[in-house]
């Protein structure tokens, strides 16, 4: 895919991976759309990266919808989604989540994502062309105490990702799961876990940076077109993995 020119969507796009993702494709020539909940952040980022942003919650219908209507109309098209937004909600003992918690986990992680994939489907099969990426997480992997809804969540998502590159690989369109393990975000702080080793400051800048996932995902995308790399995995080297 040429990048110049073409139409991105980047949940998720205010900070974090997303904000990397969504500066690296405006600098490969790429007109993106940024969503988040936050439209304050949501706003600065667009004026500060010179993007489109639309204020969306990923797990409701009737956001995606706009947002779709909104990028449709202006540009006719959508050549690639990034599927980004994601939040730990409640990492603890499941003797000690909430119904609610559950049920904002997966629909935050998950059912956001599967919203968005559905409407992309419909454009990108009617153009044949066009690449979905999700990112996801090492969670979906291995598993780690306290993480049960969140890993339900993501672990949905890296097979719901190689269903959907079955139906979408005859009319040429691509998926692409990341699965990157920690990262220089504030994904820690803003799940309320205390003494995480990736809240450390000398620590995140041996992770992944939003950068380094926006570079990725351009070089994703900038594969040809008749190829596919259905999934990734990036651990940092800092990041011993001793889980189930």
């Amino acid at each position: 895919m040429n990048l110049k020119n073409a139409v991105a969507i980047v949940t998720g796009g205010a900070k974090g991976y997303g904000k990397g993702i969504a500066a690296a494709l405006k600098q490969g020539g790429a007109e993106v759309w940024i969503t988040g909940r936050d439209e304050k952040a949501l706003k600065a980022v667009g004026k500060e990266l010179g993007v489109h942003a639309v204020k969306a919650d990923v797990a409701s219908g009737n956001d995606w919808d706009k947002v779709f209507a909104a990028v449709l109309k202006a540009r006719g098209r959508v050549d690639v989604l990034v599927n980004n937004a994601g939040a730990g909600i409640k990492i603890a003992p499941m003797d000690q989540q909430t119904d609610e918690a559950i049920a904002e986990s997966i629909a935050v992680n998950l059912t956001g994502t599967l919203f968005g994939c559905r409407r992309a489907a419909v454009v990108m099969k009617k153009q044949k062309s066009g690449i979905i990426v999700n990112i996801s997480s090492g969670c979906a992997i291995h598993a780690w105490p306290g993480w049960g809804p969140y890993s339900a969540a993501k672990a949905g998502v890296n097979e719901f990702a190689h269903c959907l590159y079955t139906e979408l690989r005859p009319s040429g369109v691509r998926v692409t799961t990341i699965t990157p393990y920690w990262g220089a975000t504030d994904f820690v702080e803003t799940s309320g876990i205390k003494g995480h080793p990736a809240g450390d400051p000398e620590t995140r800048t041996k992770c992944m940076q939003p950068s380094e996932m926006g570079d990725l995902v351009v070089q994703v995308c900038a594969q040809p077109d008749h190829l596919a790399t259905p999934d990734i995995t990036v651990q940092p080297l800092i990041q011993e993995i001793v889980p189930m």
